[in-house]
């Protein structure tokens, strides 16, 4: 039937066709020039510009998620047992990030301004959270990854490390930290010198075009966009599709119809945040502070106190706030949500809503939380905010997977691959940790999809020197 539709559209051919102009895609491009410099790759993106969506600086954490502050990733359970495992997988993922960058900066591929070091710092209060924070430390200091990890719980040291935060707070009331050196990462700026580089060896980047409907015919994939500009339709023929869209994944991962598909669905989550550019007040923070995340909250909502370079100028950033929203991408349609659900996904969406319905309490009362509301969030971190000095932005759209295990639908916080059997497709669900395992997860892409002979595998060690190694 689609065939049918498209029939009439003669088609360019490609050897490799990626959805999407983010950091995602504009990694797994650059690694496949570097392991098939002879092949032919498109880019499609339905902005005017790349990394205007998950990638662009205003909507994501900016951290380089190494592990260190980010306190969703150890859990405890019923018994007190904190689990590491999760933040040692980050780590090691984030190290790869830092490998392959490195290589690009020293090839003069990409420029090295894409950083800057600031304290990682996990910051909590209460009797109850410090203790946590505490055991936290000892077990993550047993692990070699985390062995220089400091804690930090007298008020003398709290106020030398983190002033603005103390300002204003009950002495009384018990502290604690953990601190560590880490990065502050222009994901938005490392994807544009990317994509840069990508016109040089003569990817083309098909801008203003949006992936409307893929089928596949024998071996091959026909990708069908749209011009958003001219409306002109337009046929790709593709040995490889990989489909790193954001939110918009799980739609186009349905349209492809293949068996590996059925059963997911995706919840759009937005977020906003709180943004001061009051240089009397930036200038007292020079962390990324990460607190404890509410009970049933989704990952992207862990609460952080953040100084931030936007456009050139400091700034701190608190949030973000999690909203309700149906739409799938920031610059996105009200209609995605509704569009997204079919039959064989319904049931896991249901299904997944009734166990879950800590979570969708807790987006509702976000939803109708009161500007005062979100300011007394920020109090908790910040006790002498000024809400003068305070304005709301957007921050970027999520889509929680969700997916049938075991007939049961499960909410999938983290990210997930889908690749068709044959290796022809693969799809990126999810959103965090994100663009910091930017590289593993094109990594994971590359070894599911594609023969890996001794001489790939030997490229690849020369641009990330711990590949394939423990």
């Amino acid at each position: 039937m689609k065939e049918s539709k498209y029939k009439h559209l003669k088609a360019t051919e490609t050897d490799a066709f990626l959805i999407g102009a983010g950091i995602m895609s504009s990694t797994l491009a650059t690694l496949l020039i570097e392991l098939f410099p002879e092949w032919k790759i498109q880019i499609s993106e339905r902005r005017n510009s790349a990394a205007e969506e998950s990638s662009s600086s205003l909507n994501n954490a900016g951290t380089g998620h190494s592990g260190y502050c980010e306190l969703n990733y150890t859990p405890e359970d019923a018994h007190g047992n904190i689990d590491i495992s999760k933040a040692i997988a980050v780590h090691k993922a984030f190290s790869k990030s830092i490998e392959f960058w490195q290589y690009l900066i020293e090839a003069g591929k990409i420029n090295s301004d894409i950083h800057t070091i600031t304290k990682h710092i996990s910051f909590v209060s209460g009797e109850k959270n410090v203790d946590y924070l505490f055991r936290r430390w000892e077990a993550m200091t047993k692990s070699d990854a985390f062995e220089d990890l400091e804690y930090f719980s007298k008020n003398e040291d709290l106020l030398k490390i983190i002033p603005l935060m103390m300002e204003g707070r009950d002495i009384n009331s018990p502290c604690a930290i953990t601190v560590h050196d880490g990065y502050d990462i222009d994901y938005g700026k490392i994807t544009k010198y990317l994509i840069q580089n990508l016109h040089e060896h003569n990817v083309d980047i098909n801008k203003n075009h949006e992936v409307i409907d893929l089928y596949k015919i024998g071996n091959k994939w026909q990708v069908i966009q749209k011009n958003l500009v001219t409306n002109e339709i337009s046929k790709i023929e593709a040995k490889f599709v990989f489909i790193g869209a954001g939110g918009a994944a799980i739609t186009l991962l349905e349209k492809s119809e293949i068996p590996e598909a059925s059963g997911y669905a995706g919840f759009p989550v937005s977020g906003e945040w709180l943004i001061c550019e009051n240089q009397q007040v930036v200038e007292k923070h020079f962390s990324k502070v990460y607190g404890r995340p509410s009970v049933g909250s989704p990952p992207m909502s862990t609460p952080h106190l953040d100084l931030r370079t936007i456009n050139g100028k400091h700034c701190l950033l608190f949030g973000p706030y999690a909203g309700m929203s149906t739409k799938f991408l920031k610059y996105g349609n009200w209609t995605d949500f509704f569009k997204s659900i079919r039959i064989n996904n319904i049931g896991v969406l249901l299904d997944a809503g009734a166990r879950n319905l800590g979570l969708t309490k807790y987006l509702i009362k976000e939803l109708f939380k009161t500007k005062a509301g979100r300011f007394n969030v920020l109090k908790e971190y910040y006790p002498n905010a000024n809400q003068k000095d305070w304005k709301r932005s957007v921050a970027g759209q999520r889509v929680q997977v969700i997916k049938r295990v075991n007939g049961k639908g499960v909410i999938e916080f983290g990210t997930e691959l889908v690749t068709a059997k044959d290796g022809s497709l693969a799809c990126l669900l999810g959103a965090s940790p994100g663009a910091a395992t930017s590289v593993k997860v094109m990594l994971d892409v590359i070894e599911t999809c594609f023969n890996m002979n001794d001489a790939t595998k030997e490229k690849l060690s020369k641009m990330i020197p711990t590949y394939g190694k423990k």
